[in-house]
């Protein structure tokens, strides 16, 4: 029989688990260079057989280039907002908290910014880690989503076509570009990480929505395609919206959150 009680059991447990968060936040400050390498081999890969795919034998150069040069887009814009978000927000940076509050939910008092980096809630760490994670993850399951659902530009297309790969492609730019933003942002404990994030959801559900408005409007839909672009657009809403209504109150009302990226604690 187990002498320890349930308790000391379950806090050694937690330990464990802050530990464990702790050292994949290291990684991820540190590994960010491999990180964009693993990201550039993969995504070329994936980019790489819907160009093969799509391009027929005998294409002259000029054809099989204006194929391939949207998917160069995929590849490298959450590259470069990575970076340059990288470039915005520097390690132990000291920037102002916003001037107006919007998370009023609470008891809380201001502490200084310096003093509350001394603090053992200070960081992001604990499930701040898995959302780190799961903004980061989110980059490559949305691309994966596009390559596995939109075929290349071809030569010759349709016109509902093109403004369909149009919309999608620029949907799946700008959205993983955000969300390498993000993720920088929370690595780097940027005070307006939460605010920002909540943007990025929100402006994730119009543009589905928006899409859905644009393509049931194109005329020489194929119900086929409509119905699966239907499928595709209702997946990324729920996605956004679970991710929602998870990830929401924690921001909100954690202690770790409203520390790091609040500068207060529960007063």
């Amino acid at each position: 029989m187990n002498a320890f009680p349930l308790a000391t059991r379950l806090g050694a447990a937690s330990d464990r688990l802050h530990a464990r968060s702790r050292a994949l936040v290291r990684h991820l400050n540190a590994d960010m260079q491999r990180i964009v390498l693993v990201w550039v081999v993969l995504a070329s890969f994936g980019c790489g057989l819907r160009i093969a795919g799509a391009t027929a034998r005998g294409a002259d150069a000029l054809s099989g280039l204006m194929t391939a040069l949207p998917y160069a887009f995929v590849i490298g814009a959450p590259i470069i907002s990575l970076f340059l978000a990288l470039r915005w927000f520097p390690a132990g940076g000291l920037l102002a908290q916003p001037k107006l509050r919007l998370a009023r939910f609470g008891r809380w008092r201001d502490v200084d910014c310096v003093a509350a980096r001394t603090l053992p809630l200070y960081g992001a760490t604990g499930w701040m880690a898995s959302l780190l994670l799961g903004i980061l993850i989110n980059i490559p399951v949305r691309t994966l989503e596009f390559l596995t659902a939109i075929p290349a530009l071809g030569a010759h297309a349709p016109q509902w076509f093109v403004g369909l790969y149009a919309l999608t492609m620029a949907d799946v730019v700008v959205m993983t570009s955000l969300y390498a933003i993000a993720f920088v942002m929370a690595l780097r404990h940027v005070p307006w990480f939460p605010r920002f994030l909540l943007m990025v959801w929100g402006f994730d559900l119009a543009a589905q929505l928006l899409i859905a408005d644009l393509m049931a409007a194109t005329p020489g839909l194929p119900a086929s395609v409509a119905r699966a672009l239907g499928a595709l657009l209702e997946g990324n809403l729920q996605k956004t919206l679970i991710s929602m209504s998870l990830w929401l109150p924690y921001l909100l009302l954690s202690r770790r959150v409203n520390l790091t990226y609040r500068s207060r604690v529960p007063g």
